[in-house]
């Protein structure tokens, strides 16, 4: 088998990169050897392989679908949004620039279009399937002569297409059809059929429609699968995600102890990699949100300030919400505080920055005994380490290198009272880590919270990521799904008018 699929969507967040590593779940519990693939990818949740390279989180949410490591194949670029104009270029995970969005579609994603197929290729070769995500919509006209993400890269690789839709939202028949009409005949001859997403109800009073759809496009549903809770683990941005707790909802857990443990997280602008939140989420009994008010501080036992593409302007926005006032009185107080990457950065006494934000010397929060400097170079590595008695592992994105003057060691960071900063992304995943740092929250907020013992966060992964595989496998047409990966899109499949504008 040397199969593939495109996984498109109607619009974005339609449910395409969960439809992808569901696919991939599936697939890799019938035997079959697969990998993960987005050309293109625009996020500020990013991880880092174990090669030292940079890729979508989706894309390394998708590989674990796979039982494989992740690898800048399975996301050659990356862009990194840093302010309403530019972003950062990751190519073959690694930072190649700033670039606005006109100088982007202007040129350079055409020259990229061979090393997406290059990569996809490679993968090709190596699996036996390759099951790629879509952006936005295919059927963004005043994009498709740049596009290398959607069916750029389904006709350079010659791929079958499968358009997904939410329901939920409404319009789902309208959305399928007029992305199908607004394709090019050799793009429209991709296009295999549709699967819906996030349908509640009786699946009978929707069949006349899919009947109809059918006879209007000459193109079948693969599948309609059910609207299910808490499935959005590691999406490219989707912040509601986080919000809701991700991998286990609150309600579902109730705490061990006689005390919930509440988390504020500040919603900082640019904000990145705020899944590091979803291991405390996972914890019974813990309540996680997400705040811009100062007064939201207030019943926080720990209050987090999370990683940001823009930390000059995070620390910015955090003194005019008047959110830096309320950090520092917590810390005079003696109250929990964390602050991970952008977020240690600025709990700083300075910043040199003439990198990220061009700003120069720039004044910190004075909380943590660290100076930082900004670096050209980004810091990409896979750390191990111990703290709080306990083996931890992480991941660093940055481009600040801290130097730490003080204080008790914490990672890479320090510690001073109940005031912690690290640069190590994903560290409350290590589960004895997470249990040792949640007791010592608890006892400085005079909680009487106890962590669960046998709350493992990687189970509970396996346990979503499986979850994805059942909704394929039970809600899909697998047989059909499979000839469609294995042999391509059907042959003779009519032309829907008006077609692509010249």
């Amino acid at each position: 088998m040397n199969g593939g699929l495109l996984v498109a969507g109607t619009t974005s967040d339609a449910g395409k990169s969960v439809v992808t590593a569901g696919i991939c779940r599936w697939l890799v519990r019938q035997g079959v050897k697969v990998a993960p693939f987005k050309a293109q990818n625009m996020s500020l949740n990013s991880f880092v392989t174990r090669e030292g390279a940079e890729i979508g989180r989706a894309q390394a949410m998708q590989a674990q679908a796979c039982r494989v490591e992740p690898t800048a194949l399975m996301n050659p670029v990356l862009l990194k949004p840093g302010g309403e104009r530019s972003s950062q270029v990751v190519l073959l995970g690694k930072p190649v620039g700033e670039m606005t969005a006109r100088g982007y579609h202007g040129g350079r994603q055409e020259r990229l279009l061979g090393t997406v197929l290059d990569s996809l290729a490679e993968l090709r070769g190596a699996y036996d399937a390759v099951i790629c995500e879509g952006a936005g919509s295919p059927a963004e006209i005043n994009l498709r002569r740049t596009d290398i993400v959607n069916m750029g890269i389904a006709r350079g690789a010659g791929l079958p297409v499968l358009i997904v839709g939410d329901i939920d939202r409404g319009g789902v028949f309208a959305s399928f059809f007029g992305t199908v009409a607004l394709l090019a005949p050799e793009d429209q001859a991709l296009v295999a059929g549709f699967l819906v997403n996030k349908f509640r109800g009786d699946v009978s009073l929707l069949e006349p429609g899919l009947d109809m759809l059918h006879g209007l496009t000459g193109r079948r549903t693969y599948g309609v699968l059910p609207f299910r809770h808490g499935l959005g683990i590691d999406e490219e941005d989707g912040l509601r995600v986080s919000l809701r707790g991700t991998v286990r909802e609150s309600v579902v857990a109730p705490p061990v102890g006689e005390d919930v443990l509440r988390v504020a997280v500040c919603a900082v602008p640019l904000m990145s990699n705020f899944t590091d939140v979803d291991a405390l989420a996972a914890e019974p009994g813990v309540v996680v949100r997400f705040v811009d008010r100062p007064e939201e501080l207030a019943d926080a036992d720990l209050v987090i300030v999370p990683g940001t593409r823009g930390t000059v302007r995070a620390l910015e926005w955090l003194r005019e919400r008047g959110l830096a006032d309320g950090i520092a009185r917590r810390v005079a107080e003696g109250r929990p505080v964390l602050g991970v990457c952008g977020g240690f950065q600025l709990l700083g006494e300075h910043i040199e920055d003439d990198v990220e934000s061009r700003a120069g010397h720039v004044e910190g929060l004075g909380l943590l005994p660290v100076r930082v400097r900004f670096a050209r170079e980004k810091t990409l590595t896979r750390p191990v380490g111990e703290a709080l008695g306990e083996r931890v592992e992480g991941y660093e994105i940055h481009h600040g290198v801290a130097e730490v003057l003080g204080g008790a060691p914490f990672l890479d960071g320090c510690r001073v009272g109940q005031t912690w900063g690290t640069h190590w992304h994903g560290s409350l995943e290590s589960d004895g880590f997470r249990r040792a740092f949640l007791r010592e929250v608890a006892a400085a907020a005079g909680r009487r919270f106890v962590p669960a013992p046998d709350t493992s966060f990687a189970a509970l992964r396996e346990e979503q990521l499986d979850r994805l595989g059942d909704l394929i496998e039970q809600h899909a047409d697998t047989g059909a799904l499979w000839r469609l990966i294995e042999s391509g899109a059907p042959s003779g499949l009519p032309f829907v008018p008006p077609g692509a504008p010249a």
